[in-house]
């Protein structure tokens, strides 16, 4: 079986770096963003498997580019996206379920174990 490939789209180094050595470690490939912008561009590039997408970034937030993602074609429409937000705001929410990501996580609710599940759950690994 191929190595699943995720993309991590987030402004904060530290988690985007922590995130990194735990996929790494699990045996997935990884490619990271900075903001949106950028994570839109490496995903229509390298269409990685599944998104980890924070919503509050400079740039491009991720609502912006989920739509955008989402909008471009039958990978964008396809690929499962995470978001990873420190917001609680309803309407964010509604606004990424409706642009069709897979799960909404609070930053302050999950630790890694909790990241791992979903993702594993999602790509059936």
């Amino acid at each position: 079986m191929s190595k699943k490939h995720i993309l991590i789209v987030d402004d904060e180094a530290a988690l985007r770096q922590v995130l990194e050595d735990r996929l790494l470690d699990e045996g997935f490939i990884v490619t990271k963003a900075v903001n949106g912008k950028e994570g839109l561009s490496l995903a229509l590039e390298k269409r990685p498997d599944l998104i980890l997408l924070d919503i509050m970034m400079p740039i491009m937030d991720g609502l912006t580019m989920l739509e955008d993602l989402r909008r471009d074609n039958e990978y964008g429409n396809s690929v499962p996206v995470i978001l990873l937000t420190n917001i609680n705001d309803h309407d964010k929410v509604e606004r990424a379920r409706a642009a069709g990501s897979h799960d909404c996580l609070m930053k302050s609710d999950w630790d890694l174990s909790d990241v791992l599940k979903k993702i594993r759950a999602i790509l059936t690994v």
